[in-house]
């Protein structure tokens, strides 16, 4: 199952009981001598230290590569979908029922920001305010569904301004840290209020991507937003944006492309992998990694203009990818989090 439909599938579940607070929002996650095993969504790196999220509102940390994990202090048991840090300390969660989560310590301990509860109230309360009929529908939907909706990725340009995304063309802002989320629903061009799994700034400029082809940019921080002519029409289950200003689309059965225009035209890169890209990142300038679904690791070092497949370990379903400080590979896994030595 592609990393996407697997975050779905474990959104419905709590989506059939909603309640306007449920109570995965308000009690922390279980501390469990099991967790090094559980089902995780995502890792990246806070400094030196490693940092992975998962089912049930598991956060896993490693200070020595990868090597050993303990278990982090969260206030929710909702499963988190995705993190990202803007330094060794300041960093951000996002998972299910709407949860934002925010740490200051590195990953230690995470206070939460935001839940589905009262996105659908701010969701309702901006569409009253816009006036936009679309808009007021879409509000409405929301109101009536309730706090179900997950997010599927979060970035941040600094420590202040950050874009969180999701289900059903769900999409947040901050311009302070995340005191203060906003729906931006109404900014993007998506009619169809299709899934959003993937969110990237690169510099000023913003990325999303999403199912059935959905590629959108915004050219001024989030103020607007205008569609990007899609050079595929399935889903889109990341981007990465280089600092050679290279961006790089992947995503459903082993789709890559490259852009290196700021989206404007994309060339095909061969990947050599029949099952989906799960996730991805760029390790030093010029060299990107990405990660298939069952493992499969793939490495550029000419800015993504090719990738060669390295030498795998055992078939894992990979659903996330960082690289310890030491240029090791960490990959999050259904099955807990594994370190693969790199080549």
């Amino acid at each position: 199952m592609r990393r996407a439909a697997l975050l779905l599938a474990l959104a419905a579940a709590p989506a059939l009981h909603a309640e306007p607070a449920p109570r995965v929002l308000v009690e922390p996650a279980i501390v469990t001598a099991k967790a090094s095993g559980a089902a995780m969504l995502a890792v990246t790196r806070a400094g030196a230290r490693l940092v992975a999220v998962g089912e049930r509102g598991i956060v896993l940390l490693s200070d020595d590569g990868g090597l050993h994990w303990r278990q982090a202090s969260v206030p929710v048991q909702v499963s988190l979908t995705a993190v990202r840090f803007v330094d060794e300390r300041i960093g951000w969660a996002v998972g299910h029922l709407g949860v934002i989560l925010r740490t200051d310590d590195g990953g230690e301990h995470w206070m939460r920001q935001l839940d589905g509860v009262t996105a659908a109230e701010r969701i309702v309360a901006a569409a009253a305010r816009s006036g936009d009929e679309r808009e007021q529908r879409l509000a409405a939907r929301f109101a009536e569904e309730g706090p179900d909706k997950p997010f599927f990725d979060v970035d941040f340009a600094d420590a202040q301004h950050g874009v969180a995304v999701g289900a059903y063309g769900m999409a947040f802002a901050t311009t302070d840290g995340g005191t203060t989320w906003s729906p931006i629903v109404g900014r993007l061009p998506n009619a169809k209020t299709l899934h959003l799994y993937a969110v990237r700034w690169a510099g000023s400029q913003l990325y999303v991507a999403g199912e059935q082809g959905l590629l959108i940019k915004s050219a001024d921080g989030g103020a607007s937003f205008a569609p990007l002519a899609s050079p595929y029409k399935g889903s889109w289950f990341g981007l990465v944006a280089a600092r050679s200003g290279t961006l790089v689309a992947y995503g459903l059965r082993g789709r890559i492309f490259r852009s290196a225009d700021g989206g404007a035209s994309w060339q095909a890169v061969d990947s050599g992998v029949p099952g989906s890209i799960s996730a991805g990142l760029e390790m030093a300038p010029g060299t990107l990694a990405l990660v298939g679904q069952t493992g499969e690791l793939l490495v550029s070092r000419d800015d993504a203009v090719g990738f060669q497949k390295q030498p795998a370990a055992a078939p894992l379903a990979a659903t996330g990818l960082a690289v310890t400080a030491d240029g090791h590979f960490v990959l999050s896994t259904l099955r807990g989090v594994r370190r693969q030595v790199a080549p």
